[in-house]
């Protein structure tokens, strides 16, 4: 206990380069605190981006294609499915609901779907969620369109905007349909998915759009009700089932379906295998930071070798009133210990302050719901591989200091 004592009021003695290292291990502790937080919530988060869907259906293609396609509105899918195709498959036993989607149209880069009412009473994100509108309500005719929460916000869309849709993906489009403006009647609440990014239009709209209207199908006046009208395919579709006993017959069904080429997805399976292809991102930052802890732990060293010289006759004191080099090491490695401990501690607050602070920005432009709970095992397992590190780092000083005092002994006077 005495040589606890005397380690912090030898460490406060030169509190300047202390602070400065202290500083510089609390700063690395935090990064590293931070990122593997931030990268096991994002895990989460990228998951959790489809919810509660139990098959992804459309044309042949691979599975991860299929996905980026229908979910995060990146790529193409190579056909569509047919609007029979889709039909029949509804209709087998043991589905619950599904949810076509038909893509290929933008908006000034933003992606428009075509869909149905299904897709906000069956889609669902995160913890099994459903879309919610902060504004507004959902289209009621072909010519009404509901805005994610992005595209409201960066475009400055309000309720009764119009707006005219693009052909083709991506933010330059050599065709417009100014002949088929929408209207602006909903604006869904942030998700931090990339439902925040699309514009959502009935089916019937994506139909009058590209004038896929069948000849023989009258103008009437119910057609403003028709949100689904006539469409001769779509891009893929959702489903849902009763019971789960009924995926993998009907997902093997699908997928030997005799009508025409189909590909099902489970969407839980395909995400874990997208995000295992971005494995190397994950192990780059996590290199990263603890490089960074490495080289505040390097710079405590180099603080203590540095201030060793001048404190030979600071240990030759300790010796001469009968301290042994044991005890010496001690010392130096308790002092090592004590910084190592500070810097951590001050590393926990400052993290905590960082996702405070970045809270409400990862939830809205990243979809990542950080947790702002206590420290999990795997978070205290590092900490305590940090002080662990330290503490063995002040061994060389240690190692050398002893040196010193068997050198010296009691040959430096009082």
């Amino acid at each position: 206990m005495t040589l606890f004592r005397l380690a912090i009021k030898s460490t406060f003695n030169r509190k300047g380069a202390v602070l400065l290292t202290l500083f510089a291990i609390a700063i690395s502790v935090m990064v590293l605190l931070t990122i593997e937080r931030i990268r096991h919530e994002a895990k989460v988060s990228f998951s959790n981006t489809l919810s509660g869907t139990d098959l992804i259906v459309g044309a042949k293609t691979g599975d991860i294609q299929l996905l980026l396609a229908s979910v995060f509105r990146l790529g193409y899918t190579n056909n569509g499915v047919s609007w029979q195709s889709y039909s029949d498959i509804q209709s087998k036993k043991g589905v619950a609901w599904t949810i076509p989607l038909s893509l290929g149209d933008s908006h000034k880069g933003f992606a428009v779907l075509g869909t149905t009412l299904d897709y906000f009473a069956h889609y669902r994100y995160g913890n099994k969620q459903l879309l919610s509108f902060a504004h507004g309500h959902p289209f009621t005719t072909p010519h009404e369109v509901v805005l994610g929460a992005e595209v409201a916000a960066k475009m400055h869309y309000q309720l009764g905007d119009p707006i005219i849709l693009s052909h083709g993906l991506g933010k330059t489009s050599f065709h417009h349909h100014d002949d088929h403006p929408m209207t602006v009647v909903g604006i869904l609440a942030a998700t931090g998915t990339p439902v925040d990014k699309t514009l959502h239009v009935p089916l019937a709209a994506i139909e009058q759009i590209h004038d896929q209207i069948h000849t023989t199908h009258d103008h009437d006046e119910d057609d403003d009700n028709d949100l689904v009208g006539h469409p001769k395919q779509i891009s893929a579709f959702l489903m849902g089932f009763d019971s789960p006993l009924y995926t993998l017959q009907v997902r093997r069904n699908i997928n030997q379906y005799k009508a025409e080429p189909l590909l099902a997805i489970m969407p839980t399976v395909t995400l874990r295998e997208l995000w295992e292809m971005l494995g190397m991102v994950e192990k780059l930052l996590l290199l990263f930071s603890i490089a960074l802890v490495f080289i505040s732990l390097l710079g405590m060293l180099t603080t203590m070798l540095a201030t060793l010289q001048q404190r030979r006759r600071e240990l030759a004191i300790l010796r001469s009133v009968g301290a042994r080099p044991s005890h010496i090491i001690a010392l130096l490695m308790g002092e090592a210990l004590l910084i190592t401990t500070l810097g951590c501690l001050a590393g926990v607050g400052l993290f905590y302050l960082a996702l405070h602070a970045g809270y409400a920005v990862l939830q809205a432009q990243f979809g990542i719901g950080i947790s702002l709970s206590v420290l999990n095992h795997y978070e205290l397992q590092i900490l305590a591989a940090i002080i662990g590190a330290g503490t063995l780092i002040g061994l060389i000083p240690a190692l050398r200091a002893y040196f010193y005092s068997l050198a010296d002994g009691m040959s430096i006077k009082v």
